[in-house]
Order: structure tokens, then C-alpha cells, then sequence
């Protein structure tokens, strides 16, 4: 068994978003992640999927990008990401398929490791303007990202690996509430996505405060699962 993090699929079999508009990297780009998958994912495995991964509006068009995911090896667990507009009621989601599961505001897990997480926000204190609007999110996100842990934690799991779609950091790296968060519960590993090509910069790659963050957006990672656990 082993344990692969990608994320930032924005898959489109059912909407005119051609990707490759954004570079030629990205043409075919469902294909590529198909191929790698293959080769390194097998039916015992789990992915963790951190959001981005239909351009789908709703659940009735996203149901054909979330067969493709469900018809590849493994089992899936998976964050909402800003452009899931598809993603609905948590209870419909988790009922759809035996292999995928939807966190928000619950936990899952790979072996003796709890797989927590939520969507996340613009971190307060970023270089961008941060409104009234932006603050109602990003507390509404911690309160998901601490019940998420805090389920984890009454069923008594000490290890904990947290899946988030937003970076938990400001652009300049600064620490934010969601990693001090992280603290607070012990977290030993943050995978996130949601940055591409000119957010580069704005990348927290390794470890700090004791605690291994990586980002999986699928260009970022050569549009290849990476392994995490094994």
C-alpha cells in the first residue's frame, strides 16, 4: 500500500476548457496525468485529490470528470477546490462511489493516519486586498479545517496528514492561522494546490515548524501523482 498526493486536475471531458490555452504543458494534459497514474498507482493505493477537479458547474455535467477519476486505480480522497462549482451536498457525494470519498468537515483515513482537510481561503494578512468578505470565508474555513481535526482526533488518531486546495501561507511565506492550527493538532504533513506557473514564487515547499508541506498542482508535479507514504 502507498500513499500519492495530485491536485488541480480541472478536468473538462463535458466542457469547452480547453487547458492548453494556459501552455502547451497542459494540452492533453488528462492524458498525461492518466498515463503516470497507470504506471505508478495500484487498486491498493490511495490518492489524496486536493481540489480543482472538474470545471463542471454542476453535479450532473461533473459526473462524467468524476467517472474518469473513479475508473482509475485506487482508492481517492478529495478537497473542494475554488473551481468546483459541481461539488454539492457532502452525503450525495460520499454516496456516490465505494472508491472516492469527500472530506468537509469530517476525516478519512489511509492505515493509522488521518486524512483531514478543507478548502482554505486567501490567508489574511496577504499582499492582496483582504475584504470583509475575505475574512468571513477564511473563519468559516478554520472552523471546517478544526472540525475536520477535531473528528480525527475523538477517534483517536495521532498522526495526521492535512489536505487543503488554498496555500496555508501568505505570498511571502508568513505563517497564518491555518498553520498555527496545524500546530495546535500535531499535523505532520500539509499537501495543497491552486498555484500555476507565474504563483511559483509563492511556493512553501518543505519542511517547517516540524511539519512537511507540499504542493501537488498537477503542472507543478510534472502532472504525476507524488508519493507521501508508503
Amino acid at each position: 500500500m502507498a500513499l500519492y498526493a495530485i491536485s488541480d486536475l480541472h478536468l473538462a471531458l463535458t466542457t469547452d476548457k480547453p487547458m492548453g490555452i494556459f501552455g502547451e504543458h497542459w494540452i492533453d494534459h488528462h492524458e498525461k496525468i492518466k498515463e503516470a497514474w497507470l504506471k505508478k498507482v495500484k487498486n491498493e493505493d490511495t490518492v489524496l485529490i486536493a481540489g480543482d477537479i472538474s470545471w463542471s458547474m454542476d453535479i450532473k455535467a461533473g459526473k462524467a470528470d468524476l467517472e474518469w477519476v473513479h475508473n482509475l486505480p485506487g482508492k481517492k480522497i478529495l478537497v473542494k477546490g475554488n473551481h468546483d462549482y459541481w461539488w454539492s451536498s457532502i452525503s450525495k457525494l460520499n454516496a456516490l462511489y465505494d472508491d472516492m470519498k469527500f472530506i468537509q468537515n469530517n476525516f478519512f483515513n489511509y492505515e493509522d493516519i488521518a486524512i483531514c482537510g478543507t478548502r482554505g481561503w486567501i490567508c489574511e494578512g496577504t499582499e492582496k486586498k483582504f475584504t470583509e468578505h475575505d475574512k468571513k470565508i477564511f473563519e468559516r474555513e478554520k472552523g471546517r479545517l478544526k472540525l475536520s481535526l477535531e473528528a480525527a482526533k475523538k477517534a483517536g488518531y495521532e498522526k495526521i496528514i492535512v489536505m487543503m486546495h488554498y496555500p496555508p501561507c501568505t505570498e511571502s511565506l508568513k505563517d497564518t492561522d491555518f498553520m498555527d492550527i496545524f500546530k495546535e493538532y500535531n499535523v505532520k504533513k500539509v499537501i495543497y494546490g491552486h498555484l500555476h506557473n507565474a504563483d511559483r514564487k509563492w511556493v512553501l515547499n518543505g519542511e517547517r515548524n516540524n511539519i512537511e508541506y507540499l504542493l501537488t498542482s498537477c503542472d507543478f508535479i510534472d502532472f504525476s501523482p507524488i508519493l507521501i507514504e508508503e
